[in-house]
């Protein structure tokens, strides 16, 4: 149950609040520098993982593959290897699971995918593929004992009926296996606060993470936004308005806002947090030190060594 406590956020401790962080497969060198950089940097904040996310087709699944090989030989951090169901046949994927498990992953985030023409395409299941998240929970699940992230949309999938079809969904992913649900990004809080009441109305009761995008470039996180079918509210731009070429103020008031949201649902009780960091360290390591996160020396040490 949420609960207000407008104190809470201003006494926060190391230890009261634990992290996640998503990161995408680079696909040029510079790319792959940033990312490594980024990893470098939130690494001493002991996240509880860090997923990396997979596209359709050959080439990205082996980025995704090859980034999370690494993070296991060269971190101590806890990968996350994203799924999805789109352009692959079950026998593909299953060996892709397989793979993850014999080099030692054993967390996986399940995810049903766009439809390759992207998010607004309609879906059509792969011949001989999985036929949608919960279909690829269970084929995860009689494989090995992963611990399996699924998707929770706090307003709902851009192709669902109803809000009510779409919590269905989700119960289908928790009935095929899921642990634990990951929610889309949002801006208004109060949109997250009544999907978790709906939610547990209707007896779920797994964890839900609130996934949180700080916004490094406004006009491309809000034409996100409105693909995936999250409000972007009208007080949200006018923050922005004026900055596009004011990189640094931009950063600084992106930095404010991800604070007062994040800040705002600690006071509601909330204590975990994903981060969609977009490969960028900075802004999200801003965020967490406001959570009372800090490095330990140790870390820092293994953080060398992963960027070497």
């Amino acid at each position: 149950m949420l609960h207000r406590d407008h104190h809470r956020s201003r006494a926060l401790c190391a230890g009261d609040i634990n992290v996640s962080f998503e990161f995408f497969p680079p696909k040029t060198d510079k790319m792959e520098q940033t990312l490594w950089s980024s990893i470098g940097t939130l690494a001493p904040l002991h996240p509880n993982f860090v997923s990396v996310t997979y596209g359709a087709g050959g080439s990205t699944r082996e980025r995704t593959h090859s980034t999370i090989d690494r993070v296991l030989k060269e971190t101590a951090l806890k990968p996350a290897a994203h799924l999805t169901c789109v352009g692959t046949t079950k026998e593909d994927i299953d060996e892709v699971i397989r793979d993850y498990w014999e080099i030692g992953v054993r967390h996986i985030v399940a995810l049903r995918g766009d439809a390759p023409g992207g998010v607004g395409a309609p879906y059509e299941p792969t011949p001989g593929g999985y036929v949608n998240a919960a279909d690829l929970v269970a084929g995860i699940k009689k494989i090995a004992p992963f611990e399996v992230h699924v998707a929770a949309y706090p307003e709902k999938h851009p192709q669902s009926p109803t809000v009510e079809a779409d919590i269905d969904n989700l119960q289908a992913k928790i009935d095929a296996g899921a642990d634990a649900a990951i929610t889309q990004f949002f801006f208004d809080n109060d949109v997250f606060y009544r999907y978790i009441e709906k939610v547990r109305a209707r007896g779920i009761t797994v964890p839900i993470t609130p996934g949180i995008i700080p916004i490094h470039n406004f006009k491309q996180v809000a034409s996100f936004a409105t693909r995936s079918g999250t409000y972007v509210p009208d007080w949200l731009g006018q923050r922005f308005e004026g900055l596009e070429n004011h990189p640094v103020t931009q950063n600084l008031v992106a930095a404010a806002v991800a604070a007062e949201q994040v800040l705002e649902l600690v006071d509601q009780g909330i204590t975990d947090f994903h981060f969609y960091t977009l490969n960028r360290a900075e802004l999200v390591y801003a965020i967490c030190h406001l959570l009372g996160l800090r490095p330990a020396v140790t870390s820092n040490l293994e953080a060398a060594e992963a960027v070497s």
